[in-house]
This record gives C-alpha cells, structure tokens and sequence, in this order.
C-alpha cells in the first residue's frame, strides 16, 4: 500500500478501528457457539458472509463506488477464502464440540504466524532477540494446550473429534495469517477498502457451499426451526463481526503495520473467555490460563522490537523539530 495512506488516516479513526476488531471479534467467539444450537457449521458460515457481503456491496453500490474489477475481485477471494473460508470456517467447525474461550486461545497463535509468512519482513523480524523469543515461547504455549486437551479427551474417553478439532485449530491460525498478508500485499486501489471487503466476503461464503452439499446439511435443516437466540447471535455475527470488525480489519492493514494489526490476539481470547466464563457452563483450566499467558506473552516480545524502533524514531523526530 502507498505510504500516503499511512499519513491521511486519522489517529482517532485508528484508535476506533483497533477497538472495534479487539473487543467485537472477541465476542465472535462466544455467538458463533451460540449460532451453532440453531444452524449446521457450513450453512452458518454461508449465511453470515454472503449476507453480511451483500449488504455492504449493495451499501457501496448506492453510493456509487467502483463494484467490478476484475483483478480486485481475484486478489480479494484469495485473501477472503484464506481469512473466512479456511481460518474462520475451522473455527466454526471447531466449536461445535470445543469450548469457544479455549478456541479463542488456540487461534490467538495468528500472531506468530503474522511474523513467520511475512516473506518481506523476514530480514527485520528474525533478526530481532525478543521476536525469535517470542516465535519460541508461542509454540511453547500451543504445545501446552494441545497436549493437556490430549489428555483429557483420553482420559474421559471421550471422542477423537476434539484432537481432530485441536489439529484443525492449529490450522485455522496459517489460513488467517497467510490471507491478511496476502490481502495487505496484493490488494489494489482502484476499489475502495468497504469493496474488496465485500468481495472477501461473498467469495468466502460461496466457499462454504460445496461443504453443505458435502455434508448433507439441508437434508435435515428446517429454517423454521431456528431459534431466536441463534437468529440473534447470527445477526450481531454478520453486522458487528463481519461487516464493521472484519471491514475495521482490512482497513487497519491497509494503514498499519501487520504485525501491530495482529495485536488484537492480545485482547480476543480474553474477551471470548470472560463471556465463556460468564454466560456458559464452560470451565476454564489452570493449564489454559497458563497457555494463554504463555501465548499472549510470545505475542508481545514478537512485537517488542516493532515497539521499540517506533519509540525510538518517535523520539528522533521530537529531537529534530
């Protein structure tokens, strides 16, 4: 992206951008589970990112923007069937039998990735102590949690379907990486940032469609049989986590750097586990919250080196006027 763009957004619109993906994605976790009691995973996932793509490419439309180009249209379904269909669509799939606070601490392993898949930053972060650190201690912390959610699906004799979920989840994180670099690195600008949001949407939701068929879910599925409170959950799901976090998201990247953009793992499985404490049956161990300090902490040495450069040069530029 031009670096003029950095320069014309406003710290305020950035401040608000920020707590907008940290606070309402964190949620996401929580009503995804919740829209899970009414809707099969691969309808929901259809549903949510063709009606949340449609409202926001008709909303552009009626505002005149440029909707049709061909190139944006390609480069946005990569980065949408990376982002949504495979990092996102795990999710989904995952919390029909993992709790949605320890889904939320797996996937907040997106932060390493950010520094792992970042090919043109490769030079700066991996000669940076606290990233390599970081990168080390967050695999450390993954492991931890894989191997006490081992343990425990052992122990109770319970399905292999939660080791399969915790394999999927280490997956999910790859997918979310590998398409917000892609989408900061290949999104052109003849569209605005709210189209090729849209286009990422709609293709992520025509992904979804072959898994329905693949999955027989509309054999049994009876849309009159939803109920409130998964329409509910479905609909803040499309308005706040899809259409103004995930529209928040793709504009932060546009303007910021990935890695600091990458920072809301700090704050979503933290949010996600407070609600998962507070509105369900769901408990969290003593080895979770240790992953999850174990993770958030890999997370802030990874983006330690980025903190100090911009002080640094912050500094430099107070000393110079």
């Amino acid at each position: 992206m031009p670096s003029q763009l950095n320069k014309k957004a406003s710290p305020l619109i950035v401040i608000l951008a920020f707590a907008i993906v940290y606070i309402v994605w964190g949620s996401t976790y929580f009503f995804i589970q919740k829209a899970l009691a009414g809707f099969p995973p691969f309808i929901l996932g259809a549903f949510r990112f063709l009606a949340a793509g449609l409202l926001l490419i008709t909303w552009c439309s009626i505002k005149g923007e440029k909707i049709f180009d061909k190139k944006s249209i390609r480069q946005a379904a990569i980065a949408g069937i990376l982002m949504l269909g495979i990092g996102n669509g795990l999710v989904i799939w995952v919390e029909q039998s993992i709790p949605s606070g320890l889904v939320a601490i797996l996937v907040s392993s997106a932060a390493m990735w950010f520094v792992i898949l970042d090919k043109p930053k490769w030079k700066e972060n991996l000669q940076s102590t606290s990233t390599v650190m970081g990168l080390i201690i967050g695999f450390i912390g993954v492991i931890l949690l894989f191997a006490e959610q081992v343990m425990h699906t052992l122990n109770n004799n319970q399905s292999n379907t939660q080791i399969v979920g915790i394999v999927l989840l280490l997956l999910a994180p790859i997918g979310w990486a590998a398409g917000s670099l892609y989408s900061k690195y290949n999104t052109t600008t003849t569209v605005s940032v709210s189209v090729n949001t849209s286009w990422q949407m709609l293709a992520a939701g025509i992904a979804f469609m072959p898994g329905i068929l693949f999955n027989s879910e509309l054999k049994d599925f009876d849309w009159h049989m939803v109920s409130a409170d998964a329409w509910l959950s479905v609909g803040y799901l499309v308005i706040f986590g899809s259409i103004a976090a995930f529209s928040a998201y793709v504009w932060l990247l546009s303007v910021r750097p990935a890695t600091q953009v990458s920072t809301y793992a700090y704050v979503n499985p933290v949010v996600a586990v407070l609600l998962s404490i507070l509105f369900t049956s769901e408990k969290v161990t003593i080895i979770q919250v240790a992953g999850l300090v174990v993770i958030l902490g890999s997370v802030l040495l990874i983006n330690l080196a980025k903190y100090r450069k911009e002080h640094q040069l912050k500094q430099k530029t107070a000393y110079s006027k």
